[in-house]
């Protein structure tokens, strides 16, 4: 099985996701930095969802679990 592209490192006291790591390219990122990078179209299987007012890194919707950010 292919490893997780992204992985969360990090999330808030109320559960957002605040750190990420990608480990194709061995790279960290904020929140901000991550959702720039997605908005930039350098993660196709990712897009932006506003919760609460806050720009939000989510995964694309498809038939698997195990790609899921979390």
């Amino acid at each position: 099985m292919a490893r997780k592209r992204i992985t969360v490192t990090s999330e808030s006291s109320t559960g957002r996701n605040e750190h990420f790591h990608d480990n194709y390219t061995d790279t960290d990122m904020n929140r901000r930095d991550f959702v720039n990078a997605i908005k930039n179209g350098e993660y196709s299987h990712y897009h932006i969802r506003t919760i609460n007012g806050v720009e939000t890194p989510v995964s694309n919707p498809d038939k698997t679990k195990n790609n899921n950010l979390g």
